[in-house]
């Protein structure tokens, strides 16, 4: 059940109650691909971060262990000892990433593996098995994920068979709800509006998915290479038209700016890599915006990466000491970053959280903004 408890303007506070807890919104859920946090984080870590949700990968884990392998261990949150809500992604961003490994028919993706070339087909049913047998909270429903910058004709024909696909999700996460050797039996279906840069389509797309009366809706398609501006022209056109009573994701977004810009404009739910791959290369998120911690003008620096930060990073280590780690080459230098960062864009959420709560996010956007321009300034 989703609530919501203030909104400002188009942006809105709000809680969604699960059956693995209630997650407080606008929340930014962290990517575990393969039941793990790259940078060698645990789920007592993500705890750390102040996480609520955690996101991992359909189609890696079909892979590797395989998802009938986590049935018969449990199911993911049992698998990883994680008990708050996991959202699993449908295998369908794969058709966009893999593009060189797939061949799209309706009914479904014929992969070939980027690990050791076996043939996979993953369609909308196989997909909602595969999260079935993982036990996320939330699953994502099977869609082809068209690059930005496709022909009209293309876009329309791909959203055109998405929205079949959904149906077929839809009916098949039923059917798998009622069996008695599913896991989780409550398991949520989020549906998928596409439409690449074409506001008509996606507007016509969102009317059409929100008749389905699904727990949620994510808008896809997006951060695949087109500008920021026409992303946020895509969300302001699009996101009136989903339902306001259910929380609505942008999927795969994205750095500090975006999400401050994109909560201004309706969204709930976010999921990034960002944070956790820059980390692992030296580059963390602050309060006066990025650093590069490979920098030498660190090498004496005994201040935490954040003077504003309560991580245990932040807390315990200096820039130098962690810059040594990376010259170094030891892993302890990752983990630290992808730490602070996780903490960083978990924290940057409950702020904006409080600043709704309190009438003033617009205040605090702005604030934000101004102060994350000072990227390396000390």
């Amino acid at each position: 059940m989703y609530t919501v408890l203030k909104t400002e303007g188009r942006a809105k506070r709000a809680v969604f109650k699960t059956p693995h807890g209630s997650i407080q919104t606008p929340v930014f859920m962290n990517v575990a691909t393969t039941a793990a946090i790259k940078g060698a984080l645990s789920a007592f870590d993500l705890k750390d971060a102040k996480c609520q949700v955690a996101l991992c990968n359909t189609y890696h884990l079909h892979l590797r262990p395989g998802d009938e392998t986590v049935k018969k261990l449990g199911g993911l949150h049992k698998f990883m000892n994680w008990d708050k809500p996991i959202l699993t992604d449908s295998g369908g961003f794969q058709v966009f990433s893999l593009a060189k490994l797939r061949k799209i028919k309706e009914e479904g993706v014929y992969f070939s593996s980027h690990i050791d070339g076996k043939k996979i087909f993953m369609g909308p049913e196989e997909s909602m098995q595969i999260q079935s047998n993982l036990a996320s909270t939330i699953a994502m429903a099977f869609d082809e994920c068209p690059p930005s910058l496709s022909e009209r004709i293309y876009v329309q024909k791909s959203v055109d068979m998405t929205t079949r696909w959904l149906w077929r999700s839809k009916n098949a996460l039923d059917r798998l709800n009622q069996q008695d050797d599913t896991i989780n039996k409550q398991q949520m279906l989020f549906g998928i509006n596409q439409g690449g840069l074409f506001e008509d389509i996606r507007i016509e797309h969102a009317k059409l998915i929100a008749d389905m009366d699904l727990p949620g809706y994510s808008i896809g398609g997006l951060a695949v290479g087109e500008t920021h501006e026409a992303m946020y022209r895509i969300l302001e056109e699009t996101v009136p038209y989903l339902p306001q009573n259910k929380p609505t994701y942008l999927m795969g977004v994205g750095t500090p700016e975006n999400l401050l810009e994109s909560v201004e404009r309706g969204i709930d739910f976010f999921d990034c890599v960002l944070p956790a791959r820059n980390g692992r290369h030296g580059h963390v998120y602050t309060s006066q915006g990025k650093r590069n911690l490979y920098n030498a003008k660190y090498e004496l620096d005994d201040h935490p990466i954040d003077p504003n930060c309560s991580c245990h990073v932040c807390q315990n280590f200096s820039r130098a000491y962690i810059r040594h780690l990376f010259k170094a080459k030891e892993m302890l230098a990752l983990r630290l970053c992808v730490m602070h960062n996780l903490y960083f864009f978990n924290n940057l959420m409950a702020q904006i959280r409080t600043s709704l709560d309190d009438g003033r996010f617009t205040a605090f956007k702005k604030e934000m903004l101004e102060n994350m321009t000072q990227s390396e300034r000390d």
